[in-house]
């Protein structure tokens, strides 16, 4: 098989459309489609079945799948053993899925290390309130706020992290008095949109007896700057905390909650040599950027894939 036509197979299972294919590939559907046609003739069978959601794979094309992948892993070690070896800067392009908190306050400060480290690398950060899709190749690697329960990946724990609930004091001075959990249904809350939570770790208030939030937004961003506009009392990462040092932890012994972030790959990078060294310097960065931003003694930690 040509490993050209093996290429653009796997942008059409990933993509689930021509057009889509074509855009990762720099080229027009009718050409995408012409290729596909003739991967499916020269192997005497039929790669996709299409309907009007677009292109799904057939059992044959599902089959086909892993050793197209392999295929691909293999030409992109060949591509590393050439550009160099341990000793080399990384370079090339790197795309890296995050949730916004942990993309707007902690990956700027660990990706300018990295990239002043190796300056031929060009790092994507994707910055989404949802969970990446590496099967599609959304993302090169992405960092997840639970461990994923199914794919063909590989996961490592990077760092539990620290929240609160925190407020504006210009809020607290006119709001009801907050002395305990008790209190709260009396607030104004600020926090997520109920039906667009993409991950149960991110329920915070279940539970606590607030009401339903009066200010919400799908962004932590968001959430934060309302804070700091003295909207009222929410949920805080306190590693953002020192980008807002206008806001004030509230309530911080009856209510800490820890949450973890988990550094996740596609299965057929794992021997990925550029990859790998990418992914231990990202993940010795964010753990220690964590822990300087909540005020904690940096740790090393040696990594652990699971």
């Amino acid at each position: 098989m040509d490993w050209d036509d093996l290429r653009v197979f796997l942008a059409v299972a990933r993509a689930e459309s021509l057009s889509g294919a074509g855009k990762q590939l720099a080229l027009d559907p009718a050409t995408v489609g012409r290729r596909v046609a003739r991967l499916e003739a020269g192997a005497g069978a039929r790669l996709f079945l299409k309907s009007p959601l677009g292109y799904a794979l057939t059992e044959e094309g599902a089959r086909l799948v892993p050793h197209a992948e392999a295929a691909e892993a293999a030409l992109m070690g060949a591509e590393e053993a050439i550009k160099g070896g341990a000793g080399a800067g990384l370079s090339g392009q790197i795309r890296l899925g995050a949730p916004d908190g942990c993309a707007n306050y902690i990956l700027p400060q660990v990706i300018r290390t990295i990239c002043d480290e190796n300056p031929g690398l060009e790092v994507q950060i994707v910055a989404l309130p949802r969970v990446f899709n590496l099967s599609r190749r959304e993302a090169d690697l992405a960092i997840g706020v639970s461990r994923p329960q199914a794919g063909r990946l590989t996961v490592q724990k990077l760092t539990d992290y620290r929240l609160h609930l925190a407020a504006h004091p210009d809020y607290l001075a006119k709001a009801p008095p907050l002395h305990t959990l008790a209190d709260l249904p009396n607030h104004r809350v600020v926090g997520y949109i109920a039906d667009m939570i993409f991950d149960k770790e991110l329920d915070y208030l279940t539970g606590l007896g607030a009401a339903s939030p009066a200010m919400a937004s799908n962004s932590v961003s968001v959430q934060l700057n309302l804070l700091r506009a003295g909207a009222g009392v929410g949920v805080a990462h306190d590693f953002a905390l020192p980008f807002a040092p206008e806001l004030v932890k509230v309530l911080p012994d009856a209510l800490s909650l820890t949450r973890a972030f988990w550094l996740i790959r596609h299965e057929g990078d794992a021997h990925s040599a550029r990859l790998a060294r990418f992914a231990g310097g990202l993940a010795q960065g964010i753990r220690r950027e964590v822990q300087r931003l909540e005020g904690r003694t940096f740790v090393p930690v040696p990594a652990q894939d699971a």
